[in-house]
């Protein structure tokens, strides 16, 4: 049933992968190694889908273990990175941005021999996050303006814009207990692709917090108790506006609706431990991809709450598939389970370029590139 799959293996253990946003043609993903030793590395890797071969670019990541990647969706050269440091017998996270050199190709071996084997950065641009807080969590680019970045730090979430080099706070949360020592933090964040970009939505325990970049500590909706254990990981829905996804410690897969936060709108408990990512397709958002430590990706159905299911308002259709041509919607539930994983799932992502390709990257450093199977693709699109 799994048809075609492709694995690539790090020699390293990694938990940080994404897409290579900004590229048109080739499908290409992003993945870093986690390893305490000195030499962590940054892999591009490209699928070439009629050859069935995966190519790979190697960079040195030199600053520590990397723990998060994301992509930047206005430049395919550029990407953020979060990682660990150590210093004395402290452990910090930080954050990076990381250019790859335009040419790619390696040619500047004899400036750097010792490390030749690596393909030099063009910059490397290290985040002064220091006054926020020691734990980085996520660093996000701005679905449309180029030099804005959302970093979560601890338990503050920071805009930054590069092009006037200012940074401030957008919101903070503290701890409930009257004299605690120490604050609860941000798990991680994403920013809306709707509400004309002002609303960045940060996971905080078990609720989720929808808040309003242009005014500080403004929090336009929250969904509390989202979960019933630690929420870890959230995606909005590209074509329908008020929808995101959620996973978290209780194995549960559920999409909500922000208008209507009393209850999930979609929900699955198809996992048997901690889902880490969840993700809608880009194109087909009936689709969605989880990952847990339960070694397990799954491929679920939630035809009845997206864009593409019948009767829907057409105000809402905001991407491009949806409102130019219906497509069949599947019936809810759990489509295909991809096991070939033998230790933690910690990421699953869509390629940028073919809704139907993904990766998944377990903590042994196994990458599998897979195909929604024929089955389902043939059923929505004929």
């Amino acid at each position: 049933m799994e048809e075609n799959n492709l694995i690539y293996g790090l020699e390293l253990q990694a938990r940080a992968l994404t897409p290579q946003y900004g590229e048109g043609n080739d499908v290409c993903f992003f993945i870093a190694t986690n390893s305490l030793k000195p030499t962590n590395q940054l892999h591009l890797l490209q699928y070439d889908e009629e050859q069935g071969t995966i190519q790979s670019k190697i960079f040195e990541h030199a600053l520590g273990e990397v723990w998060k990647l994301n992509s930047c969706p206005h430049d395919a050269h550029l990407l953020a990175s979060v990682y660990n440091v150590q210093k004395g017998a402290q452990v910090l996270s930080q954050a990076a941005l990381l250019t790859l050199p335009n040419d790619d190709s390696g040619n500047k071996k004899d400036a750097e021999p010792i490390k030749s084997e690596y393909i030099p950065w063009a910059k490397i641009e290290v985040l002064d996050t220091a006054d926020w807080g020691e734990r980085v969590k996520t660093v996000e680019f701005h679905p449309s303006q180029e030099q804005t970045l959302a970093c979560v730090v601890g338990n503050k979430l920071a805009v930054m814009q590069r092009a006037e080099a200012s940074t401030r706070v957008i919101a903070e949360v503290s701890s409930s207990t009257s004299g605690a020592k120490h604050t609860s933090p941000f798990t991680t964040g994403k920013w809306s692709h709707h509400h004309q970009g002002h609303q960045f939505l940060a996971l905080h325990d078990t609720s989720i917090r929808a808040y309003d970049v242009r005014d500080t500590q403004h929090c336009a909706w929250s969904i509390e108790d989202s979960h019933g254990q630690f929420v870890r990981d959230l995606d909005c829905n590209p074509n329908k506006q008020c929808h995101l996804a959620t996973g978290g410690d209780d194995g549960c897969l559920k999409v909500w609706d922000c208008r209507m936060v009393k209850a999930p709108v979609f929900e699955r408990s198809d996992h048997s431990h901690w889902v880490w990512s969840v993700r809608f397709n880009t194109f087909h958002d009936q689709l969605i991809l989880s990952s847990s430590s339960d070694c397990k990706v799954l491929l679920t159905c939630a035809g009845s709450v997206s864009s593409e299911a019948p009767g829907i308002d057409d105000s809402e259709e905001i991407g491009t598939g949806a409102s130019q041509e219906r497509h069949k919607v599947l019936s809810d539930g759990l489509l295909q389970t991809f096991d070939q994983h033998e230790d933690s799932v910690y990421c699953a992502e869509w390629s940028n370029v073919d809704p139907w390709i993904f990766a998944s990257l377990s903590y042994d450093g196994r990458v599998i590139i897979s195909k929604v199977p024929k089955q389902y693709k043939y059923q929505i699109i004929m």
